[in-house]
């Protein structure tokens, strides 16, 4: 480190370090501290661009699960009666972005030897960018969040009665019966539903009895 009598414990007290860097060499040359930040923002991006992805398939005319509000939506420049979900798409397509400025301190750190060279400067570009999208990319994602309206009626007239179908396994399973064996009747029954053109809630108890006497009024 030093020639001179250097106080070292004294001088990271008065910067406020938590300890003595062990090695000089690895104190001026290490960045992992800013590429696990990195790391954790491209991860965070991640999860919110799953998000993103859920609500602009639920936003959609085909779904209509939720509904977002007209300030976090723009028109479309040639049909007037579409919205279009382009907040979430900008924060879904700047996930690529965070991910880039990773990958670019990453490849700037490969092939440095083990102290400091001046190509380090360069880490401040990919840290500051990633920063500064990921706030406004929250800032963004709570405003659609907050704002946004539920349709749960539009997300019950969406279900199907097969989801049922495991409830009815499992209700055959309570009455004796293996799983395996559960699981064969209730699918002949979606079979049969499949075939007629029924929803499963449909099926009368009649036809329930038909495929296991198991079935009782309960």
């Amino acid at each position: 480190g030093s020639a001179f009598p250097l106080d070292r414990q004294a001088l990271a007290a008065d910067l406020g370090f938590g300890a003595v860097a062990p090695n000089s060499l690895d104190a001026v040359s290490d960045r992992d501290f800013l590429l696990e930040l990195l790391g954790a923002l491209s991860i965070l991006m991640m999860h919110l661009s799953r998000y993103c992805e859920d609500l602009i398939v639920w936003s959609s005319s085909e779904f209509g699960f939720v509904a977002l509000a007209d300030a976090y939506s723009t028109g479309s420049s040639m049909m007037p009666q579409k919205k279009n979900p382009d907040s979430l798409e900008l924060v879904r397509g700047k996930t690529g972005r965070v991910y880039g400025d990773l990958l670019s301190l990453l490849t700037t750190m490969k092939g440095i030897p083990l102290t400091y060279a001046r190509d380090m400067q360069e880490d401040k570009e990919p840290l500051f960018d990633a920063l500064d999208t990921v706030l406004s990319s929250l800032r963004i994602f709570t405003g659609v969040w907050g704002t946004m309206a539920l349709r749960p009626e539009r997300m019950r007239d969406s279900m199907d009665g097969s989801i049922l179908a495991t409830d009815l396994a499992d209700y055959l399973v309570g009455k004796g019966i293996p799983f395996r064996e559960a699981h064969r009747i209730v699918g002949e029954l979606v079979r049969c539903c499949e075939r007629d053109r029924l929803d499963l809630r449909e099926i009368s108890l009649d036809d329930l009895r038909r495929a296991s006497p198991a079935f009782d009024e309960d």
